[in-house]
């Protein structure tokens, strides 16, 4: 079964939603037969690279926020994230475009190392002091600590246009799909859950969508040979 999860770097609720998906999964009886995939997804996709803002007032100018409303949300998301286990700065962090990261976790998904870098970029930019928007070599640290080559990482960040078509794919996708908003999880292409639910409710998504798989039919050997497999017909015996 394939779990497909679209997110953006810069969204708390997919940072907090990853962690209650993941408690959900690593309790999920057929774990190993899952597989999870990152998908692309940006809040800002109008913000040119380098236009940085505090949260704070990326938050009043958007959302239409006065800065004590804006400053509670925050506070607030603090105390999901720590409820999960997870570090939260809510003062001084900054926003900016998550274009290259997405790049760049395409890389990553290539390697293996997709759900790594997705960790490693999450914490930065939620729990760490140093900004992710700011500096290329930040980021390349970052896909190094999980486990990229640096000069392959550097060479995506220098190519504006390597896995964007792939980052194009993914959010056309996420609008075919219905999605407005993340996290947008979406299970075998059949059960979608949107939101940072508890981890219940992640279980019993997995758990419904689960029991709910087309059956695999296999043909029996003898009904191969050098011009392929035949396909049975009605009253065979298979």
């Amino acid at each position: 079964m394939r779990v497909e999860i679209w997110s953006d770097i810069a969204c708390p609720w997919c940072y907090v939603g990853k962690a209650r998906f993941e408690k959900a999964l690593a309790a999920f009886p057929h774990r190993d037969g899952v597989e999870v995939v990152h998908r692309s997804f940006e809040l800002d996709p109008g913000r040119a690279k380098g236009d940085t803002a505090p949260v704070i007032t990326m938050l009043t100018k958007k959302y239409g926020m006065s800065e004590e409303q804006a400053r509670e949300g925050e506070r607030r998301l603090g105390e999901n994230a720590a409820s999960e286990g997870l570090g939260y700065r809510t003062e001084g962090r900054d926003h900016g475009n998550t274009f290259d990261m997405h790049r760049l976790l395409h890389l990553a998904k290539e390697h293996g190392r997709q759900d790594e870098l997705i960790g490693l970029l999450y914490r930065a930019n939620f729990a760490e002091e140093r900004s992710v928007f700011e500096d290329d070599e930040r980021l390349v640290e970052l896909a190094v600590a999980a486990g990229l080559d640096a000069d392959e990482a550097r060479a995506v960040l220098a190519d504006p246009e390597k896995y964007a078509a792939d980052v194009r794919t993914d959010e056309r996708e996420a609008a075919e799909l219905g999605a407005n908003g993340v996290p947008f999880f979406v299970l075998d292409r059949t059960y979608g859950v949107s939101g940072a639910q508890p981890a219940d409710v992640f279980t019993q998504a997995l758990e419904q969508a689960w029991s709910n798989r087309s059956p695999l039919t296999t043909l029996a050997d003898g009904a191969c040979g050098p011009d392929g497999c035949a396909v049975p017909q009605k009253g065979d015996t298979v």
